[in-house]
């Protein structure tokens, strides 16, 4: 398969339609596709097909809608794992075409590079530091790895042809934040944020971005604020640990896991205000992810439902959301797939996307 080259290391929704159509991985080794149907405010999630092929733990999923592609990433700790490539039906159907045996430790990955941008796979790879994801910005020219371990965001200059990455001077997090994943933001007047969560911290932070003059330079990122992911007042308790986060128009959202805001094995998605001249944010309110763990979500391209990932509870909580406010509400429909995870631990639920056509995007 010519795109995976080691190198280091679903349908628009609102309510009222009637269907779309999502993907979802397992730690125990099975992808599953699934079906939503919606009637008004409410709806109901149903298993329409399951396969494997991607290695004992799959961790992460990358979907490119444009070609219905996905691309999923084997966390496997045991010294070996897989990478797999599957296209997808328009039923949600998967189809196997290509894998590739890895190192393991590989909880996130994504293509770049190439004439058409993904002619090459990165991967982060969990051995002495702690990458936790690698992300393209939004010229395509830099990779960005979140390093919990090592309170660092690393920079990754880009030799598209070659697929070669030169290492940037790194932005640099507060002792003990871990940051963890990282999304950018860019106001109408063109001034360029970015956001990361931070696992150990539980706290959101905000990046300032400055790119080169010339191509022969480096992206660079500095950090300027950093927000609980808590209500002011408010925090976590001892197992707590922020997961992912979210840019959605104006509005910034991160998941905390095992804070039980809601109840027992009801964890919460911390919702902010993006200033839309500064880039400031601001704590807007917590909300339900009527999850336990809630490792990942996804808003539609719509953004007027987010599908959450819950871990433990190995559900898939389809929630509405005010495209105006920013507000998450109502729970629309929930399913479990696959055996619950044990708290603490490993397993459940571990990615959903969405199955969309690649036209438009996101809206506040």
């Amino acid at each position: 398969m010519s795109r995976f080259v080691q190198l280091f290391a679903a349908m628009a929704l609102a309510p009222g339609t009637l269907g779309a159509t999502l993907i979802a991985s397992h730690f125990a080794g099975g992808i599953y596709s699934l079906s939503l149907a919606t009637s008004n405010s409410s709806g109901t999630l149903s298993i329409t097909s399951q396969t494997t092929g991607c290695g004992t733990t799959p961790g992460w999923l990358q979907l490119y809608a444009d070609s219905r592609k996905l691309y999923c990433f084997d966390e496997s700790w045991f010294g070996s794992g897989n990478s797999a490539e599957y296209t997808v039906a328009n039923d949600g159907r998967l189809t196997s075409t290509g894998q590739l045996k890895t190192t393991g430790n590989s909880v996130h990955g994504l293509l770049y590079g190439g004439s058409d941008g993904r002619g090459f796979v990165a991967t982060a790879e969990q051995d002495v530091a702690h990458p936790h994801e690698v992300h393209l910005d939004p010229t395509g020219k830099f990779i960005i790895v979140p390093d919990l371990g090592a309170d660092l965001i690393r920079i990754f200059k880009i030799d598209a042809s070659s697929g070669k990455l030169t290492a940037c001077s790194e932005g640099k997090a507060d002792p003990g934040d871990g940051p963890r994943h990282i999304k950018f933001w860019k106001s109408a007047d063109g001034l360029q944020k970015a956001y990361t969560v931070n696992e150990l911290g539980n706290s959101v932070s905000a990046w300032d971005v400055a790119y080169p003059s010339d191509d022969a330079g480096c992206l660079s990122l500095e950090k300027t604020q950093t927000l609980s992911t808590f209500a002011p007042g408010k925090q976590g308790g001892p197992t707590t640990k922020a997961a992912e986060l979210r840019v959605v128009g104006n509005f910034l959202y991160a998941s905390n896991r095992a804070d039980e805001t809601f109840g027992s094995q009801k964890d919460s998605i911390a919702t902010y205000t993006i200033d839309a001249s500064t880039g400031e944010i601001a704590w807007l309110e917590a909300a339900n992810s009527y999850s336990y763990y809630p490792r990942t979500f996804e808003f539609n391209k719509d953004g007027t439902l987010v599908a959450v990932g819950g871990q433990t509870s190995s559900n898939v909580a389809i929630i509405a959301r005010d495209t105006e406010t920013g507000k998450l509400g109502a729970l629309v429909a929930t399913l479990q797939v696959g055996q619950k995870g044990r708290a603490g631990e490993e397993d459940g639920l571990s990615a959903v996307v969405w199955v969309e056509s690649p036209a438009g995007e996101c809206k506040r």
